[in-house]
């Protein structure tokens, strides 16, 4: 009877530590920037994020991201964990990869063809959002902001 209680006591500590880690995990590390993306058009596809420490490069070249990552789409919205993450000033841009072919499609103006947008919801005038718009100070720990991503052409 004693064996019994004990095993099912370590079969609840286990599941619970597996509980807290996976809650632990939805936030991600403790170093770290969670975005929402919202306002995506459909569930096709991915969104891909990039985290800028610099103007160099941002929005739309992601080779000079310091980090990026990919994500699955779940009711019109995706989530980016970036890990890790030094405090200091930085900028995040994300598209719409509806076809999934790991590139921001354009038409023949130069317009983004899939879903585009940026921290602090900054936009551009006749161009890409500017680095200094889209720039926020991270302080360290956990920090989640939210991307309201924007299509400017009619869908593919």
């Amino acid at each position: 009877m004693m064996r019994t209680a004990i095993a099912i006591a370590l079969v609840l500590c286990s599941m619970l530590r597996a509980s807290i880690t996976a809650r632990a995990d939805d936030l991600g590390a403790v170093n770290s920037i969670k975005v929402l993306v919202i306002g995506l058009r459909s569930n096709v596809g991915e969104v891909d994020c990039a985290l800028f420490g610099g103007a160099v490069g941002f929005p739309s070249d992601s080779s000079k991201a310091g980090k990026t990552t990919k994500s699955k789409i779940e009711n019109e919205q995706a989530v980016c964990i970036f890990a890790d993450v030094a405090p200091g000033d930085y900028a995040v841009s994300v598209f719409h990869d509806e076809n999934s072919n790991g590139k921001l499609d354009r038409n023949f103006m130069g317009m983004p063809k899939e879903g585009v947008g940026a921290s602090n919801d900054a936009a551009g005038h006749f161009g890409p959002p500017k680095y200094d718009d889209a720039r926020f100070n991270y302080k360290g720990g956990r920090s989640v902001l939210a991307i309201h991503v924007k299509y400017l052409v009619a869908p593919l």
